[in-house]
């Protein structure tokens, strides 16, 4: 598949170092350099403006989506092609929809929500999008190294781990994502997932 559109998940706080922010930029100015769409949650704070910012002063083009009770708090990026719903599973529906992808950059709790969702959806058979998670300064390596934990314990299949494409390097990341292609065999997923369990 080729990624024209890749929807985006990351922190609306900057974090504790400068290298977060500067990883965010960096993605940004590279997919602008692509003539990638960015499909993100419509802030213009912490993570999420400098990736905004860095994308549309390289040239990019970034739709935003963000809720009405977010953009009355004045967090909304007006620069970007901003689209303003009323719920949560709203917005969420719509940056599923519209990227060709998913990836998520340091965050908290509602980036990790909505990347873990999607792949959730794609370990369902719903999409067959690539999740890639941008491992910046080893922030998700405790988070990788549960994942790895989770199949020892048989709580996830190795299929599904397999559906987190992570790299600390954002082009050999984006090469990985872009040229993701599930087999036809896939569709099956699921259900082997739940025969392995109950076995």
């Amino acid at each position: 598949m080729q990624i024209k559109k890749l929807t985006i998940f990351c922190g609306s706080s900057p974090g504790a170092k400068p290298d977060y922010g500067q990883a965010a930029e960096e993605l940004g100015r590279f997919l602008a350099k692509k003539g990638v769409t960015i499909v993100y949650g419509g802030g213009r704070v912490g993570m999420m403006g400098r990736l905004a910012d860095a994308a549309l002063q390289a040239g990019g083009t970034v739709m935003g989506v963000i809720t009405q009770h977010l953009y009355n708090m004045e967090v909304g990026h007006t620069g970007t092609d901003l689209h303003v719903v009323d719920t949560m599973h709203e917005r969420k529906a719509i940056m599923a929809e519209e990227g060709d992808g998913f990836l998520i950059l340091p965050g908290g709790l509602g980036s990790l929500d909505e990347f873990f969702e999607a792949v959730t959806w794609s370990q369902l058979g719903l999409h067959k999008k690539p999740c890639g998670l941008l491992n910046v300064l080893g922030y998700f390596n405790t988070l990788i190294s549960f994942l790895d934990h989770a199949c020892q314990e048989q709580f996830m299949a190795l299929s599904a781990r397999k559906l987190i494409i992570s790299g600390d390097d954002i082009e050999h990341l984006w090469k990985m994502m872009d040229s993701f292609s599930p087999s036809d065999s896939d569709k099956g997923r699921w259900a082997r997932t739940l025969s392995q369990f109950k076995a």
